[in-house]
């Protein structure tokens, strides 16, 4: 019965949306201010019955309702609870529910927070959100119902994936929602400024805040993506230019031009079409990494499902929103033309220049993302496109951008401070010689290690950005300057800790035996004994191994072998040890009998820097949003 009153309340949510697709946008045609202000209502009542759409299969999920064909497909009963609640994100008709009741939140706050504005904008832009909302309800009432019985109701769920099992699944999933869906009202406010014919000048205040908020839920979702993925998968790395991977990427990297675009709009009245054209695409990807997580056009180990009946309707979904919006924009924007000379050396061009380059990565990665997909489509064959074509392309890119950064430091609004250049230039003397340092560190620690310039050109830009942030702004205490500070930061120490872990981290596969030994750079890892152990729902292999450094005790890592009875698997959990400097980082492999085993050692040098990186990159972020908060309480 209770899931019953799940599936009503899908039902109701796509009604509500398409009232509030359909009922304000009569309000405005016939000029009725009575229908036009049921939108706020309508956005309430979507999210009202969205939420208790989730909340019950949060709970079939939590009372082991196996009657629930979802259910019974992605959980067990010796499952720990915390996972229960996670599996209903774990699989594709959940996590579609989740996408949906993350774009209600959205709706929710956008019309709560819009209360005293300009209420036919908002009555639009609500309208643009609801027929967003109805198409995704649609798409989950007829091709991902999650509320489908089974009968007779199995007796044990088959469990949740084991690569799934793991406290990843309970942030990760949620974040990146959130960050992707968010995109949607810049998407809407945009349209609805085409329609009405404002300037993107008018709104950027407005629209700012939403694309803060997005990107930081982004950026923490591919963050903590990046982080699940080096200690979940056992390879060692944290980036495998995956075209899940790929599809969180460019909305991000849209974002992050969209972002400075408005900055420029807000403060010049200019980049207009920029700013509107990033607002479209940046959601207009969001759906198209939807599409590719769930509809099984590209292989991947983050993809939900393989039904091409779904994918299909998700890219017709995807073509009507985009071509939709490019079109109305191809068709309104010569309403907007302007013509602006801009100064070679001036924070516009330095913001232009930036607009150009995330414009190339992002159709780098687009290219490389799809073009093998279209390949096979055409009938030519199969090819790969893998992490030699994303690297020539992105370091270069990389490298000109932490330029332009500490460049944009010296620059103002049409002019440039050449004092002020003539101290960043500076600075890049004791950046030369600090890079070199650190990797002269790490390169005594291990004899192996070869000096490489390529790492050593960026880690020095890396290091000039950090000090010349650092130097220009530690006299100011105001929240807009702690918010350029932490995110400018966050890019030069993940550049750093990108950098250290790829070109000077260590590895060597070995097999041992308890009470052997094997050395590995400045560490000695010593095999101690080999147990078995009993888990919730697995039995597991552990290892023991005791590490020194140069004689002295490091650490104690465990890494283990888990069996999944259900689910009939077997996954490696690595064994680990972070530390300011580095990681140590053991895979172990295939049993060879008698508590002899195939293990893969790693050491990942200032492998942390690179969270810790983006986390400083989406705090920069909330800096951000209170500081536009506190201004526009300021200006009423």
């Amino acid at each position: 019965m209770l899931s019953e009153l799940g599936f009503l309340s899908l039902l109701l949510a796509t009604m509500s949306a398409l009232l509030l697709a359909v009922v304000p946008q009569l309000g405005l045609w016939l000029r009725k201010p009575a229908l036009t202000q049921l939108a706020w209502g309508l956005s309430y009542c979507f999210g009202l019955f969205t939420l208790v759409a989730i909340s019950i299969l949060a709970y079939s999920f939590a009372a082991d309702d196996f009657t629930l064909e979802y259910v019974a497909a992605h959980s067990n009963s010796q499952l720990p609870t915390f996972f229960k609640i996670a599996a209903t994100w774990g699989g594709h008709e959940g996590s579609m529910l989740f996408w949906l009741f993350s774009l209600s939140v959205w709706v929710v706050l956008f019309a709560l927070f819009n209360r005293k504005n300009d209420r036919t904008f908002v009555a639009q832009s609500l309208v643009i959100l609801g027929l967003i909302c109805f198409s995704f309800a649609v798409f989950i009432v007829f091709f991902s119902n999650p509320y489908g019985r089974i009968f007779p109701a199995p007796l044990e769920g088959r469990d949740l994936n084991p690569m799934l099992q793991d406290v990843g699944l309970i942030f990760h999933p949620p974040l990146l929602y959130l960050g992707y869906v968010g995109f949607a009202v810049n998407f809407a406010l945009s349209i609805t400024a085409l329609l009405h014919q404002h300037l993107e000048s008018q709104i950027a205040r407005v629209m700012r805040v939403w694309v803060l908020v997005s990107w930081l839920f982004l950026t923490l979702g591919i963050v903590l993506g990046a982080w699940w993925a080096y200690y979940e998968l056992g390879w060692g790395g944290w980036w495998f230019w995956d075209p899940v991977e790929n599809a969180s990427l460019m909305p991000w990297l849209l974002g992050l031009a969209l972002l400075h675009s408005l900055i420029v709009s807000e403060k010049r009245g200019i980049f207009n079409y920029w700013t509107t054209l990033f607002s479209l695409l940046a959601f207009a990807l969001s759906v198209l990494g939807t599409f590719i997580v769930r509809s099984g056009a590209l292989t991947s180990v983050h993809a939900f499902a393989v039904d091409s009946q779904r994918g299909t309707a998700l890219l017709v979904i995807f073509f009507l929103l985009t071509v939709g919006a490019l079109g109305l924009f191809a068709f309104k924007a010569n309403m907007q033309q302007q013509s602006v000379k801009l100064k070679l050396l001036s924070k516009e061009s330095a913001v232009l220049f930036l607009n150009v380059l995330l414009s190339i990565a992002t159709v780098s990665t687009f290219l490389g993302t799809f073009y093998p997909m279209l390949f096979q489509a055409m009938n030519w064959g199969s090819i790969s496109v893998g992490a030699p074509y994303f690297n020539s392309i992105f370091l270069p890119l990389i490298a000109l951008v932490l330029i332009a950064m500490v460049i944009s430091l010296g620059l103002h609004w049409e002019k440039a401070d050449k004092r002020i250049l003539l101290n960043r230039a500076v600075l890049l003397l004791p950046s030369l010689l600090l890079s070199y340092l650190v990797i002269h560190h790490f390169m005594q620690n291990d004899a192996a290690l070869q000096f490489k310039w390529t790492a050593y050109f960026l880690l020095t830009l890396a290091i000039w950005l950090l000090l010349a942030t650092l130097w220009q702004n530690w006299r100011k205490l105001a929240l807009s300057h702690y918010a350029m500070i932490f995110a400018h930061s966050g890019v030069a120490i993940a550049t750093m800790g990108a950098v250290m872990s790829s070109y000077f981290g260590s590895e060597i596969g070995v097999r041992l035996s308890p009470q052997q030994s094997q050395q590995l750079g400045a560490f000695n890892f010593h095999y101690e004994r080999f147990s078995n152990e009993i888990g919730p729902n697995f039995t597991a292999e552990v290892a023991t191994f005791s590490v020194t450094e140069k004689g002295k005790p490091y650490a104690e890592l465990q890494p283990e072998r888990r069996y999944y009875d259900v689910r009939t698997m077997t996954m490696s959990e690595v064994g680990l040890s972070g530390g300011f400097w580095g990681d140590l980082y053991i895979v172990m492999g295939d049993p060879l009998g008698k508590g002899e085993f195939t293990f893969r050692l790693h050491y990942k040098p200032l492998i942390r820097w690179l969270w810790f990186g983006g986390v400083l990159m989406a705090f920069g972020a909330l800096c951000s949003v209170l500081m536009t908060k506190r201004r526009g309480k300021r200006d009423e």
